[in-house]
């Protein structure tokens, strides 16, 4: 990981872009994953809500079968 990834340095101000673990303390920095936030070191854990939250396998079933029936009245329309 690139030191441009974890700070931003405005002229002679660095800001810290991720959070560090609460449990190991200073100098070791949560990864940012799709669903959660966690620890590398220790396996801290904090899972993510609202949008950036992963689909349950339900919800995919019910957006495939809902694709499949707007797919199936489209072709009907053409003909």
């Amino acid at each position: 990981m690139k030191g441009r990834e974890i700070f931003k340095i405005e002229g002679d101000k660095i800001t810290r872009l991720r959070r560090h673990c609460p449990k190991c303390g200073d100098g070791f920095f949560l990864a940012d994953h799709k669903n959660r936030i966690s620890c590398g070191k220790c396996g801290y854990t904090e899972f993510k809500s609202g949008k950036n939250k992963t689909p349950k396998p339900n919800d995919i079933v019910k957006k495939s079968e809902a694709a499949i029936e707007s797919n199936i009245k489209d072709e009907q329309k053409v003909e």
